[in-house]
């Protein structure tokens, strides 16, 4: 039902006053024979007119409260209940039954087919009682302690008499069986458990504050630099290209100090030499020896004799080619810094 069509009665902290009841163009069967069911004295209920009459008399009498339920509510916090090892004395001892009781403020048997009960006085100062005297000093107990504590229970108690005293409860028209004489009541059918629900639902948790965020002041990023880009991730080929091959000390031929220019092709040269068996000096090992078998080494005897079987042409020493331009002589490389017996040894292996 909307608020609006509510009456005064039923706001917040209004006196009690005559409920409003609507009624339709015809009467439905069941509220005529619960009326006269409830008539002390014999009067006719033929019209709409007669029904409107006898409920606002019956329903707007100060006898009529109803009962809508009862609430068991603890008598005092939970550290003074006491302890009993008999269950059913200690529920005695330390809870009370506390019945919520309403009025009926509003009737409508047209549009929404609802009533609506506002809670009595009695019933709203108990509850009030309750939430400051118990529940406040549950709550408060169950939570720890922070700076505006005390202020948030005082507001949370204000908001709860506000709350209850603004509380309707509503539910179909056909709760109106349940009435008795003088027109009191009881609600029927299970409704008594929602009406619990109900107000069980004002009694708000007390919420702490929460924590405080702590701004954690990140770290400047580092900025990738070229070699980090995605796109080169993979050193190019320029950098291999300065990196030479890793080579055996005695196999590295030095290169000729002297230019020369061109002159006639050497083949003419290399005809008529003659080439016989030299001996190679063997090299000298670069690691130590291990104390592991390794495969043997060949003396220079025997490399010898290895080539002598072959047959191949011997490459003479440079001191024995022809000088092509420039003088290839021994003074000529020693003003270069150049000793050409340094070389020899070297220059004797193929």
């Amino acid at each position: 039902m909307p608020l609006q069509l509510l009456p005064a009665s039923a706001a917040a902290f209004a006196p009690r006053s005559a409920p409003t009841i609507v009624l339709g163009s015809r009467v439905e069967t069941w509220l005529t024979q619960t009326l006269k069911r409830i008539s002390r004295v014999k009067r006719p209920l033929n019209s709409v007119p007669q029904h409107y009459r006898f409920l606002t008399e019956t329903l707007g009498a100060p006898s009529a409260i109803w009962l809508l339920s009862t609430l068991m509510l603890p008598n005092a916090p939970n550290s003074e209940l006491r302890k009993d090892s008999d269950p059913l004395r200690e529920a005695m001892a330390n809870y009370t039954l506390t019945p919520v009781q309403a009025y009926v403020v509003h009737v409508d048997m047209v549009s929404q087919h609802e009533v609506a009960f506002k809670l009595t006085q009695d019933t709203i100062d108990a509850l009030i009682d309750y939430h400051n005297d118990i529940y406040s000093v549950d709550i408060a107990a169950s939570t720890y302690t922070w700076p505006e504590k005390d202020d948030q229970i005082k507001k949370m108690q204000e908001a709860f008499i506000q709350a209850v005293n603004r509380f309707v409860y509503r539910t179909s028209v056909r709760a109106l069986e349940g009435m008795e004489d003088e027109g009191a009541g009881e609600l029927l059918e299970g409704r008594s458990d929602d009406v619990k629900t109900a107000i069980m639902n004002l009694f708000l948790p007390l919420l702490p504050p929460p924590p405080q965020i702590v701004d954690l002041i990140a770290p400047a990023p580092v900025m990738p630099n070229s070699s980090c880009v995605p796109g080169h991730w993979w050193p190019s080929a320029q950098a291999y290209a300065l990196i030479p091959n890793p080579v055996d000390p005695w196999q590295v031929l030095p290169s000729n100090p002297g230019t020369s220019t061109p002159c006639a092709p050497s083949s003419q040269y290399w005809s008529t030499l003659g080439m016989d068996p030299v001996q190679l000096p063997s090299p000298t090992p670069s690691y130590s020896q291990s104390p592991v078998s390794e495969p043997p080494f060949y003396t220079s005897a025997q490399v010898g004799s290895s080539i002598s079987a072959v047959s191949m042409p011997m490459v003479p020493l440079p001191s024995a080619l022809p000088s092509c331009g420039t003088s290839m002589t021994n003074t000529g490389f020693d003003n270069l810094g150049w000793n050409l017996n340094a070389f020899a040894p070297q220059y004797a292996t193929i």
